[in-house]
C-alpha cells in the first residue's frame, strides 16, 4: 500500500512539475503588442471560447476555433503545426492561460497568451 501511494505521489508531483513548466514557457501577450506578435512572427491566432461567445464576435484575424472545454479540443489542437507561433485567447485570459499551458505541454515552442482574453481587446470585431 505504501508504494503505490508513493508511486500516486511521484506521478501527481511530475504532471505538477510540467504543468507549471509549460506555465513558465507561455508568453503573455499585451493587447498592444498583439498586432504586431501577430504581424512579425506570423502567428496564427486560437480562439478558445464557446461556439455561443464566437458568435458574438471574434478577433479579426483569428483562423483558428477550439473550444477549451469540448471533448475535442486535444485531437483539435493536435493538428496544428508545433513548429508555429500561436497566440490564444479567451473571454479574459483564464481558459486561453491553459490552453497555452496545454499547447506547450505537447510541445508547441512558441505560443503567446492575450492578457485579459477579448474584454481587454479593443481592435477589430468581427460579428459572424
Amino acid at each position: 500500500m505504501k508504494i503505490t501511494q508513493r508511486i500516486l505521489s511521484i506521478v501527481l508531483l511530475t504532471f505538477i512539475f510540467q504543468l507549471n513548466t509549460a506555465q513558465a514557457q507561455v508568453k503573455n501577450l499585451a493587447p498592444s503588442n498583439f498586432a504586431q506578435v501577430v504581424k512579425s512572427e506570423k502567428a496564427t491566432v486560437v480562439d478558445v471560447r464557446t461556439q455561443g461567445e464566437v458568435q458574438e464576435g471574434y478577433i479579426k484575424g483569428t483562423t483558428v476555433f477550439a473550444n477549451i472545454n469540448s471533448n475535442d479540443f486535444n485531437a483539435q489542437i493536435d493538428k496544428l503545426d508545433k513548429s508555429k507561433t500561436y497566440v490564444v485567447y479567451c473571454r479574459s485570459g483564464g481558459r486561453s492561460s491553459r490552453a497555452a499551458s496545454i499547447m506547450v505541454s505537447k510541445g508547441f515552442k512558441n505560443v503567446y497568451n492575450l492578457n485579459g482574453g477579448i474584454l481587454s481587446w479593443s481592435g477589430e470585431v468581427i460579428k459572424p
